[in-house]
């Protein structure tokens, strides 16, 4: 079962991405936008600027209904749905989920919506999951370790980073490390990866990043822990703007047509991509430019700034799409600003600024999901470069220390817990009753 479920969704995965890729092109003749600066789309021209205000409201147009309509849990970054059907719902989501998941995300995406794929390729790819084993009636044990092959799966498909799929499967998903399930997320993932490879090639997913970026001296370790400090409380500010944007528009939105909701805030997200036309969709290239210095470094900040408020900006008015890769895009920008700085004041001695881009990266995305090990595979295996794991694990170490003193949830179970579920304390609950530390008549384990 794990090896089918690894199959479908690397398939899924390579679909969705298909499907992004056509729907860009559709809105603006290039599988890949905004990394230009403002440029008019070919397929559109005679649209000027007004482009980028009214393509995402059109986009919003289409897939509002949609998701309405038939799915309504594929509204936003959809890890959360994931993770509350595995730990609540015995590992089952609709069947349509994934269809309509799809659908709406790659519309938004190519329609402008500053959001990640990873997100969606997740839940596609558990969707799936959980549809096969429901369809051989596997127990509810069982099923939850497929959700989380399929999880696993997508994130190895989508990232070239079979590793990376492991430790999210467990670690995000299915929130445990045992060796029965392992098993079956590594099968999944190494399969999924299998297929992959060969249609999309076996370099890894950031295959610009510069090599050779290892720290010469250790006590360039102090400017990694400072650094890691910074990119804590970086991800914890996305994670607090991104609920903030969305209660503000909850409120603003009260009372009004849901389906009409991502017309309409599309125009809002529309006028920010007008002055940063590269927070268009997902933002790789942009995060290549960077790392290539192209950038100066009151730009990068401002990137970083302008990041974050989009993808809030873009779920908050009713997008799809998910919060990975825009962890990693502010990360990225974080790191590669540090770097520029460190590189001013100490020279060559404090090493490439390529390198502190990798450590934002690790250090924004554990801050904001609290998975350090999903974050030191994610951000070795991506950029290719096995010297970066020392550097990359103190800072998971960190950022996650400072994660758990600033807030209790993460990004991904805080919107859970606007929601009345407490998905970490029921399984806090469990573990201790296993232990015997909680009564079956206690009140707390009710």
């Amino acid at each position: 079962m794990a090896l089918i479920v690894g199959t479908g969704s690397a398939l899924g995965a390579l679909a969705f991405r298909f499907m992004v890729y056509g729907f860009t092109w559709l809105a603006t003749g290039k599988q890949e936008f905004g990394q230009a600066g403002r440029v008019a789309s070919s397929h559109l021209p005679w649209l000027g600027s007004g482009f980028y205000v009214l393509i995402p409201a059109l986009g919003g147009l289409v897939f509002g209904p949609v998701v309405y309509r038939w799915a309504r849990e594929a509204r936003g970054h959809g890890v959360p749905e994931v993770m509350v059907a595995v730990a609540e719902n015995g590992g089952r989501i609709r069947p349509q989920v994934a269809a309509v998941k799809a659908l709406a995300s790659a519309l938004n995406i190519g329609t402008g919506g500053s959001v990640g794929r990873e997100g969606p390729i997740v839940q596609i790819g558990s969707a799936l999951a959980s549809s096969t084993g429901q369809a051989v009636r596997a127990p509810e044990s069982r099923l939850r370790i497929l959700v989380a092959c399929g999880a696993a799966g997508g994130i190895s498909a989508t990232f070239n980073a079979p590793i990376t799929g492991v430790f999210f499967g467990a670690e995000i998903i299915l929130r445990e490390i045992s060796a029965g399930s392992l098993f079956a997320i590594m099968l999944s993932s190494m399969v999924a990866d299998a297929i992959i490879r060969p249609i999309l090639g076996g370099a890894p997913f950031l295959a610009q990043f510069p090599t050779g970026v290892s720290l010469h001296h250790s006590i360039d370790y102090l400017l990694i822990a400072l650094l890691a400090v910074i990119a804590a409380v970086v991800g914890q500010f996305f994670k607090w703007t991104l609920y903030a944007i969305e209660d503000l528009c909850d409120k603003v939105w009260a009372g009004r047509p849901e389906w009409a909701r991502p017309a309409v805030g599309g125009l809002l997200v529309g006028l920010l991509l007008l002055a940063i036309p590269q927070m268009y969709g997902v933002g790789y290239p942009v995060m290549f430019k960077a790392l290539q210095g192209d950038y100066a470094l009151w730009f990068i900040v401002l990137l970083a700034a302008a990041k974050i408020l989009a993808t809030s900006l873009t779920l908050g008015v009713g997008g799809s799409g998910g919060v990975f890769a825009p962890s990693l895009f502010v990360g990225l920008m974080t790191g590669t600003a540090y770097g520029m700085i460190a590189d001013h004041f100490f020279g060559a001695a404090a090493g490439s600024p390529a390198m502190y881009a990798a450590i934002g990266m690790a250090g924004v995305f554990v801050s904001g999901t609290r998975a350090p090990l999903t974050g030191l595979a994610s951000v070795v295996e991506m950029t290719g470069d096995f010297s970066l794991a020392l550097p990359v694990m103190l800072t998971a170490a960190i950022s996650t220390l400072i994660s758990r003193s600033i807030s209790y949830g993460t990004i991904y179970t805080q919107k859970l817990l606007r929601r009345g579920q407490d998905i970490e304390r029921l399984q806090d609950v469990e573990y201790r009753r296993m232990l015997g530390a909680v009564n079956d008549d206690e009140p707390s384990a009710a």
